[in-house]
């Protein structure tokens, strides 16, 4: 008997705690979407947004042969049209470049060159690997203090959360021009995610690398590398 009443006393305190893990991670989940949704802009509202350093493209899947995926080819078609439009001077393109044989940020400054932006105005960060070090780095690194972040919708309320936390200005747009495949298990991992960046927020963590100034407002050429996390 008594071991029955331990083994019940076990699975009964093991159903607690995962109901209270589970209430904090839907809870954070919530605060994170919640502070940040009134910052999510269309392309006709972000003109009141004025003065931004840049405009921020958080990176994804590049393809075997240097072609953007669908989904970070929609981020980058908003960002030009927010350029075009000149909501920010500057574009800061960044993404996981942490090995030459995988290279997302000069696919997607190349993009942005063929369709006729000038070399010297797109930088590049190849040491974005994740969200959070994307916006730490932007801050660090690159000294933008006011910026617009282009990124799908469900990825923008973690960014702007972390680049609230993190004492930058920014607002979003959204770039959700097409359905795409696989959402749902994007959406199950972004709830994991923002719970992670909410603690990495809470208690500063430090991104891989960090390196010199290479100001925003200079020339992006000096970010120029094919060899992957030169600036770490």
């Amino acid at each position: 008997m008594f071991q029955k009443r331990w083994i019940r006393r076990v699975i009964v305190t093991l159903l607690i705690l995962s109901l209270l893990g589970a209430a904090a991670v839907f809870g954070i989940d919530a605060h994170v979407r919640g502070a940040a949704s009134e910052r999510i802009l269309s392309l006709e509202e972000i003109g009141e947004f004025g003065g931004a350093d840049c405009i921020l493209v958080l990176g994804c899947k590049v393809h075997e042969n240097g072609r953007p995926s669908d989904m970070l080819r929609d981020r980058l078609e908003t960002a030009l049209s927010l350029f075009d439009a000149g909501a920010a001077p500057k574009l800061l393109m960044s993404g996981d470049h942490g090995q030459k044989e995988y290279d997302e940020v000069n696919a997607m400054k190349d993009f942005a060159v063929d369709a006729g932006v000038k070399s010297e105005d797109v930088f590049m960060d190849h040491a974005g690997f994740s969200t959070y070090e994307s916006l730490y780095r932007a801050r660090e690194i690159f000294g933008c203090k006011k910026v617009i972040v282009v990124t799908q919708k469900y990825h923008l309320y973690r960014a702007l959360y972390i680049a609230e936390a993190l004492g930058i200005e920014a607002r979003g747009v959204a770039a959700d021009l097409h359905t795409y495949g696989g959402q749902t298990g994007r959406e199950v991992r972004e709830i994991l995610a923002r719970g992670k960046d909410f603690f990495s927020c809470l208690f500063r963590a430090k991104p891989t690398y960090l390196g010199e100034a290479i100001p925003i407002s200079g020339n992006g050429d000096l970010t120029n590398d094919k060899n992957g996390a030169a600036f770490a």
